[in-house]
């Protein structure tokens, strides 16, 4: 066996193909260009009604499973060889995984990250195309990391990945609940489908596992609920074995008491006390030394397009967030207004994606104009969906009353400035959406397009 693949553009001599049914191709019908390009065997749900002499087959139970096994062991099981933590939930993923990679590596403890912004082998960087790679991809980039020294991989596991078994065979060390809202369900169709879906990246624990969750949110015991592993759980709110208490929150950063060390830290909002806490059980449940653990927190730095906060030179306040779901805008319009003096307006920038679940988009309205004093609704990656259509379903969750408060802006650029000129000193603008992304997707084309640099020209220009 050469190589191990589910593309059959990618087969050359020797290969083994998979056919993997995915959500837009079956890997079924691509069996004979396998074969043609060299394919030595092909493993299947269904054995083709007309074999090759000299082609061997094999018949599995479910053909993306059985890829996650084959490529683990392809690759040497590279996830048995370093310590691999598992970060799922709807909101948090990237941050808990960006800022343990940032703290571990303070440690200097070496250390990989595979997450949604970003890849890295150490400190070097390798382009991020989706949140949890497929499962050849994780396993090359596990095993690279073993062979660069690596001691620890902090992995964003969406719902989709696990769904589909792109993390099957993966050995996690210690595996994490962030927390759930309602979000994919356009590939999920329901709530319980979610929930199911980010309970296996616990069911599936080893004994020897640690399984970190968010005992605050009413769902943290349900994902632990028959875990195999050793169950830690952190809150704010409720009796936990890793506590925080919030002192102080500014723009500056929040104050924090973590299991009664006070920690200052340039993160701001709830979200984040609850990410800080997060990576502090993560840490501890490695055996750090508690006292350099919080030293090393408090000097960690905002995540790229997560809170991240400008303010121009007449104290005007900008803030760039990746929030697309309704429990993230929240929480961040939350954050804002539990800073702000009062004396300020609020104007929100915000759309909502084509081609996902249109189900969120009145709701994210309706929260924007119940916690914003001013709110643009315009376009965020509109992908195949007319932008208009977009927005006019989010009017739907407003009544008449609140959509005096809204502008419509369809181009997104247009939209920044616009609150840009609207904006007075003291006043906080909110661009929500796509955070770090760096592009607009438009009709399958990807424009450049970054929040952070629009905003900033915005202010200049101003």
């Amino acid at each position: 066996m050469e190589t191990v693949e589910f593309d059959s553009r990618k087969v050359g001599s020797l290969t083994v193909f998979v056919a993997v049914r995915g959500t837009q191709t079956d890997g079924h019908e691509y069996i004979d260009q396998a074969i043609e390009a060299g394919a030595a065997a092909v493993v299947c749900e269904e054995i083709p009604a007309t074999t090759r002499e000299g082609v061997t087959y094999v018949k599995v139970r479910n053909s993306a499973e059985a890829l996650g096994f084959m490529a683990c062991n392809y690759y040497g099981n590279p996830s048995q060889k370093l310590k691999l933590t598992g970060i799922t939930g709807t909101n948090g993923k990237t941050s808990v995984a960006t800022l343990c990679h940032a703290l571990f590596t303070k440690q200097g403890q070496k250390s990989g990250l595979i997450s949604t912004v970003v890849n890295k082998i150490g400190i070097t960087e390798i382009e991020s195309t989706h949140t949890t790679p497929d499962a050849l991809s994780i396993n090359k980039l596990l095993a690279q990391m073993v062979e660069e020294g690596c001691k620890h991989c902090f992995m964003e596991v969406s719902s989709h990945a696990i769904a589909q078994h792109r993390t099957a065979g993966l050995h996690y060390d210690v595996a994490v609940f962030t927390n759930i809202t309602h979000e994919h369900l356009d590939f999920h169709e329901t709530f319980d489908n979610y929930i199911a879906a980010k309970k296996k990246l616990f069911d599936d624990l080893n004994s020897n596992s640690v399984a970190i969750y968010n005992r605050d949110d009413r769902h943290g015991e349900i994902m632990v609920q028959n875990c195999p592993g050793h169950k830690k759980s952190f809150a704010l709110k409720t009796i936990a074995d890793y506590k925080a208490k919030i002192i102080e929150n500014q723009f500056t950063g929040l104050q924090l008491d973590i299991n009664g060390k006070d920690v200052w830290t340039k993160l701001v909002g709830k979200f984040n006390a609850y990410n800080l806490l997060c990576i502090y059980a993560i840490a501890r449940a490695y055996g750090t030394d508690e006292l350099n653990t919080l030293t090393e927190i408090s000097s960690l730095s905002p995540v790229a397009g997560r809170f991240q906060h400008v303010k121009t030179q007449d104290g005007i306040n900008g803030i760039v967030d990746y929030a697309h779901t309704p429990d993230a805008l929240e929480n961040v319009l939350n954050t804002i207004n539990d800073v702000r003096t009062g004396n300020e307006k609020v104007i929100c920038v915000v759309g909502c994606g084509g081609d996902r679940d249109k189900s969120k988009r009145p709701v994210m309205a309706k929260i924007a104009c119940k916690l914003a004093d001013k709110v643009i609704l315009t376009s965020d990656n509109p992908r195949t969906e007319n932008p208009e259509s977009i927005i006019e379903d989010m009017k739907k969750g407003l009544d008449p009353g609140k959509l005096k408060k809204t502008l419509t802006i369809i181009q997104r650029g247009e939209a920044i400035k616009t609150a840009s000129a609207l904006s007075a000193k003291g006043d906080i603008i909110l661009i929500a959406g796509k955070g770090h992304e760096t592009y607009q997707e438009i009709n399958g084309v990807r424009h450049h397009f970054d929040d952070l640099e629009e905003l900033n020209n915005a202010l200049e220009n101003k």
